[in-house]
Parts: C-alpha cells; structure tokens; sequence
C-alpha cells in the first residue's frame, strides 16, 4: 500500500484569482487539500486581481464560492478559518510593473517557499504575465507556472502563446492543465492497463471491435456565451479532453512510470492519428447545435438565445470517427463524441471487444453479445466490465449480460480528491506526469487544424439538435455505415 506524497512549504498565486474558474473550481479545490490536511502550515494563497477590493471582501466571495461547489461533509468553520488564514488578494494590473514589483516584495518574504504561478486568463494574457513576471525577478528555480486551458485557437496562436511562455521559463517549470487528467478513474485507466496482467495481452486489434469516448454535458454555455462563440466544442473539448483520453487508451506501456515516459508514449499516439482532411472530414465528422428543448422536464433554450444571438456557426456538439495508424490499432475506429445540453451527464470510455468466434450454444434466440469495458469517468466513477451468463433456472440455457461493477463509492469509502486538487499539488511537487508537454499541445493541434479548415471550407451550418437528445442524428448515423451504435442508444 503506497502512502500519499507530501508537498513542501509553498506560495500559491492565482492570477485571475476574482474570476469563476479561481472561485468555482481552484479555490474549493485548494480548501478541500485543507480539509484533508494536506497543506503544509507555511504555505499562502495570494490571489490578484484588477479589481480593488478588500481582503474581507475577497474571502467573503471565496467563502460563498466554496459553500456553493463543494460537498457539504468536507466544509466546516475550524478548516475555513485556517484556510482564510493564509490567503490574501493583491490588486494587479498587468501592465504595470510597479504592481510586479509589490508581487515580488510579498514573495520575497519567505524565498525558499515553491512558487505556484496560476494563469486562470485569457491565454491571449500569458505571454505579457510571464514577461512581467520574469523582468521583477520573480523566475526562480522553485518557480512553476500553470497554464489554464485553452492554449491558443488553432496551431498557429498556440504555438505563439507556448513560444511566448517558454521565453522565460524552462519546459520543466511549464504545466498545462488538463482537469481530466487529475480524475480518478483517468488514472485508473493506466493501472488497470499496465497492473493486471488480465487486460493488456487482449488490448489490441485482434481483440478491440471499437471504442467509444463520451463526454456529454447536460449544461448549455451559461454565462460563457462570449467566450464559447470564439471556440466552440472541438477546440473547448476535443483537443484537449477527449485527445488525452484516447492516448491513454490507446498509448504503449511505457518502460517506467515517470512523466516523461509516459507522456513521450502519448505524443506517439497523437502522431500516429490518420489526418482528416477534405472528403474524410466531411465523412467521418460531425458538428452540432442545440436547438430548444428539455431537460429533465424542464424547458430550456437555443444556444443562440443563450448567447443571445441571430445566428451562428459555432459548434456545441462534436462525433469523430478517427483511426490510429499502428500495428496495435490498425482497423480499430475511436468513436469521439462530446457535446452541451444532451440529454444526460456522462463522461466514459467504453471499449467493445469482439465477439466469440463460434457460437455454440444452441436456440439462445439472438447472437451474443460480445464484452465490453465500460471505464466511467462521471457520475459514479468506476468500472464496469459486461459479460455473457447464464440466468438461473430450469428450461435451457437463457443468457444475459450482467456486469461485474467496480464502484469507487462503494469500494473506496473515503472522499476521492478532485482533479484541481491532484494536479496543483502535483504542480507544486514538480511532477508534470498529468500535463501535456510542449510537443504534445502542438501534435494534438497539427490532427485539429485541418478539421477546423475542412467546416470552415464547407461553409455548411451546424446540424440542429433538440437540446434534451444526445446529438444530432447525422452523429448516429455516422456510426451506423459502420454497423455500429453509440452505447447509450444500444437496448439493455
């Protein structure tokens, strides 16, 4: 049994440190790492931000922020007081040096603490923050900076923002954040591949009829509108989300568990995607956008009334077919869906093994169904694996599938961290395993960018879906000219 690694002392800066990700999602994330009491004593967390506020003010907001996104167990007034303690907001603006300069008097207080630099901004911001940061001397070698998603628009603007940031830090300082990587079951996913000898003998084209990556999302573009009408779900969600998890998926065992071995694996899977270009864009790809409809019984509306607008071509729905062009893979498609307002909140991974090659078992009434993994990565984390058996009783033999189910609630009864939580402690150790590299960011970008020009050659309006449905038809229709269907629509 391993023993959870501790961090050393630290400072944490969150720049962007008033807006809804550092509200919504890090701060939490850091009381949670209170609650479970995995924050040395000697560690801050300075938020900065444009706004002039007091620190009373600031840890009013944070507190409402943690009260409304965190489970109710972990919150009490004995953690929050120790939390509040160490955090303190500074105003900042970045065009001005002066504002650095009373960044690196704070700082300067305790020089032997690790620096974690937040860059929860537009990515357009990065560039001049680490300029700023590097002309006060702030860089040092215990200097690490967080890079917040999404890194560019297409490989162009990404390539111009990372050369940006790695001007004045080292790639080894640099950690670009994918949350997905920092769930349980998403490392779990390695384990179960590279800890059991039961799987990976069977992880291959002779055995894998498909696999099915799946992240829906029941929300609509809330108050993002602005943002989201620039980007869209293949650039929000696709490039980062769903490409990770295909690597993991589909990656080689890598000789040792250590981030650069690890993640040199990946890079080989993204290099190795069939490009999509021309016709096989408009073949093996599908865009949405969700029209009014509803959800759980409530009545919701279009994205363009969410947004506020007359019209627009920007994509809140996704499905690829994409294939990998190695001896494991060959012949095996990755079916690749994500998309906003769907008519249920899932993430998972399922991989459809083939079926037995001779039936013999007579008068079952219907083929059998072959095995499948079902890896789920939200609600209810865990694992499922499908399998054929017998139902009991007399009269034949009458077969069913029935799951052998991991559940982490049920196994594991300790609250699992969240993704934020893992992953800025892993940044404060140093330890970029859960991060894309450099190369990784522009070889997920190089498969993105001729998609993103064959719609936009196209010119064709995203297909309508009513929001409440799980996508467009053209998306089961796409699977379908393979014989197959997407998991949820499949009959139990």
């Amino acid at each position: 049994m391993s023993i959870a690694l501790g961090v050393d002392p630290f400072d944490f800066v969150v720049f962007g440190g008033t807006g809804d990700l550092a509200i919504r999602k890090l701060m939490p994330a850091m009381l949670f790492s209170e609650c479970d009491e995995r924050l040395p004593q000697e560690s801050g967390i300075i938020a900065l931000g444009r706004k002039e506020q007091s620190l009373k003010d600031y840890s009013a907001a944070v507190k409402e922020g943690c009260q409304l996104h965190m489970a109710d167990d972990p919150f009490d007034e004995k953690h929050w007081q120790a939390f509040e303690n160490r955090l303190e907001y500074l105003q900042l603006d970045i065009e001005k040096e002066v504002d650095f300069n009373r960044l690196k008097e704070r700082l300067e207080q305790y020089p032997e603490r690790i620096r974690v630099f937040y860059l929860a901004t537009h990515s357009s911001l990065f560039g001049k923050i680490c300029e700023q940061l590097d002309k006060a001397g702030l860089i040092v070698d215990q200097a690490r900076v967080v890079l917040e998603k999404p890194l560019g628009m297409d490989l162009k603007t990404a390539s111009e923002t990372d050369a940006a940031v790695s001007r004045h830090f080292d790639e080894s300082q640099i950690f670009r954040i994918d949350h997905y990587l920092g769930k349980e079951t998403v490392q779990n996913l390695m384990v179960l591949r590279f800890g059991n000898s039961l799987f990976e003998p069977v992880w291959h084209h002779g055995m894998i009829d498909h696999v099915q990556i799946t992240v829906a999302e029941t929300i609509g573009v809330k108050g993002r509108g602005g943002y989201y009408d620039n980007s869209g779900a293949l650039r929000d969600m696709v490039q980062n989300h769903l490409l990770q998890l295909l690597c993991l998926v589909a990656m080689e065992p890598p000789a040792q568990f250590d981030q650069d071995a690890v993640r040199d694996e990946k890079l080989k899977i993204l290099k190795s995607l069939k490009p999509l270009s021309g016709e096989n864009v408009r073949e093996h790809t599908v865009r949405g956008q969700y029209e009014a409809g509803a959800i759980e019984g409530q009545a919701t509306g279009s994205y363009l009334e969410d947004c506020k607008l007359q019209n627009s071509m920007t994509e809140t729905f996704v499905a690829i077919k994409a294939e990998i062009e190695n001896w494991r893979w060959t012949g095996v498609p990755f079916y690749l869906r994500t998309g906003k307002r769907m008519g249920r909140k899932f993430s998972e991974i399922v991989i459809q093994f083939k079926p037995v090659p001779h039936q013999i078992f007579p008068n079952v009434g219907q083929p059998l169904q072959a095995n499948r993994l079902v890896i789920r990565l939200q609600p209810d984390e865990g694992i499922k694996l499908m399998m054929t058996s017998k139902v009991p009783g007399p009269g034949g033999l009458r077969l069913q599938q029935t799951p052998l189910n991991l559940s982490y609630s049920d196994v594991f009864r300790n609250r699992a961290p969240e993704a934020y939580e893992r992953l800025i402690l892993d940044s404060v150790r140093g330890n970029s395993t859960l991060f894309m590299r450099g190369d990784e960011l522009q070889a997920a970008w190089k498969w993105i960018d001729p998609i993103l020009t064959g719609w936009q050659s196209r010119d064709d309006k995203p297909a309508a879906y009513p929001a409440g449905t799980m996508g467009p038809s053209s998306s089961t229709a796409m699977i379908a000219r393979d014989n197959r269907s997407w998991f949820d629509e499949e009959e139990d």
